[in-house]
């Protein structure tokens, strides 16, 4: 008999959460603020072809289009200044199975759990991971289960998180649906513990080596298209999970592209608040996660989270949600192409940015996602509206998450804002001293430098 008290599940998480990814974490461990993030990511033993060709034989993923987007671009230049105007150019995630980018996480994953032998595999998402989990699961013979945090205290259920959940199912897991709150985490630990299944979390070293394919691959086709590499590559920032894994696969492809992160700003709304979950209209790649999980990563469902974005971020930009809904409509109506709101959180990003760069330079939006019945735009506005938001025209500038959206009167109104990057660094550093409790040594400061991706002086200089 076990004691499945809230305080007992939560004293016991490093062994469960030990059992269930087959990692021995502590292994990393420095005894202080410092592990051995390297180490951690080499242990899933799969070098980057071989990730390669777990996704591509076994579950037939990754290698999807980059495509130029001419329209937008030309939108774009008619904005910007003379002689500016780089070329925006979007990697369809939404061809893969299951139809994100997500899948190239969980393929990974579930190739491991099958070849540990697990029966089955749990995740804990609202999203595009559940989907991709359910398919893969799918095609390597697992069970699945899915446990999503879904609807407030009432019951009233966002439909994008509602839409996901019929794709989970629809792909043979089962999908459990909870309040928000903390609940999540304890029945997330309570199933790993019943089931003795393998925890496909978003953050562990199997899942962000999945993505580094993207990454490799965006390099790859740029020097095949167009003989160079990008000079902007821009990844919608949550759990930093996308960023980072398309970090390290530039990097693995000698591509030294800036990496620019961009979120949806939904500052002033609490994620775990009952009452403001249902005033967001974004499920993720919003501030609400993208800052706090940037500042300290290892707040995710392992001991050590191997997304860690500040370590590859070179700029972070938000933009509002009524440019991301306004975006999505331009690129259906002039490009043809129907896509979720995630990827399209980049693409209002990169429209701006865009008019801030010379022509001959090359933006790379690194993902799309399929859209649906709940995800679509006009679900989101209605629920929006249902729940008392104010949806206008005007300047986005404007807008008040949680009171109103407001849809650019002109896409010239379309921006990226810059969010300070020393701010994020020093927070980074000091929720390192604050959460272990530790006095920082010299070793502690090169682990510091690394993570902020700056150097021993800014460092000392912030802990000071």
């Amino acid at each position: 008999m076990r004691d499945n008290s809230y305080s007992a599940v939560m004293a016991r998480k490093n062994e469960i959460m030990k059992r269930a990814v087959g990692m021995d974490y502590d292994l990393f461990e420095s005894g202080s603020i410092a592990f051995d993030y390297e180490a951690m990511m080499a242990a899933t033993g799969y070098t980057l072809d071989a990730v390669r060709k777990i996704q591509v034989e076994e579950f037939q993923i990754g290698n999807t289009p980059l495509y130029e987007l001419k329209n937008l671009t030309q939108l774009a230049r008619s904005f910007a200044p003379e002689g500016m105007g780089a070329r925006i150019f979007v990697k369809d995630e939404a061809s893969n199975l299951s139809g994100s980018f997500k899948v190239r996480r969980a393929a990974t994953s579930i190739h491991q759990a099958k070849k540990m032998g697990y029966k089955g595999v749990i995740s804990a998402t609202s999203g595009n991971y559940g989907a991709a989990v359910a398919a893969c699961a799918a095609k390597a013979g697992l069970k699945c289960i899915v446990v999503q945090e879904c609807f407030d205290s009432k019951g009233i259920g966002q439909p994008e998180i509602i839409e996901k959940a019929r794709k989970c199912e629809a792909l043979g897991a089962e999908v459990v649906q909870l309040t928000v709150g903390p609940e999540l985490f304890y029945m997330f630990l309570r199933m790993l513990e019943e089931t003795d299944y393998f925890n496909a979390s978003l953050y562990t070293p199997f899942g962000i080596a999945g993505v580094e394919t993207l990454g490799y691959e965006i390099a790859q086709q740029c020097r095949l298209m167009l003989g160079r590499d990008p000079d902007v590559v821009v990844c919608t920032n949550a759990g930093g999970g996308n960023l980072t894994g398309t970090a390290r696969g530039l990097l693995k492809a000698g591509c030294n592209a800036e990496v620019v992160a961009a979120s949806v700003n939904l500052s002033g709304l609490h994620m775990a608040s009952d009452h403001q979950f249902n005033l967001k209209s974004f499920t993720t790649g919003h501030t609400g996660f993208g800052m706090p999980f940037s500042t300290w990563p290892d707040r995710s469902d392992v001991p050590r989270s191997a997304a860690r974005p500040l370590r590859y971020m070179d700029r972070y930009v938000t933009v509002n949600q009524g440019e991301v809904f306004y975006t999505t409509e331009m690129l259906a109506a002039l490009e043809g192409m129907e896509k979720g709101p995630a990827g399209n959180t980049s693409l209002a990003a990169a429209f701006a940015l865009s008019q801030t760069l010379p022509k001959d330079k090359i933006i790379v939006v690194q993902e799309t996602e399929y859209t649906g019945a709940g995800k679509h735009v006009n679900a989101q506005l209605s629920f929006a509206r249902k729940n008392g938001i104010d949806i206008h025209f005007g300047n986005p500038e404007e807008e008040v998450p949680g009171k109103s959206i407001v849809l650019p009167a002109h896409p010239s109104l379309i921006k990226a804002r810059p969010a300070d990057m020393t701010h994020l660094r020093t927070s980074l550093i000091h929720n390192a001293v604050k959460m272990t409790g530790k006095q920082p040594t010299d070793a502690d400061i090169d682990f510091l430098a690394a993570e902020t991706k700056t150097d021993r002086e800014f460092v000392k200089e912030h802990l000071a």
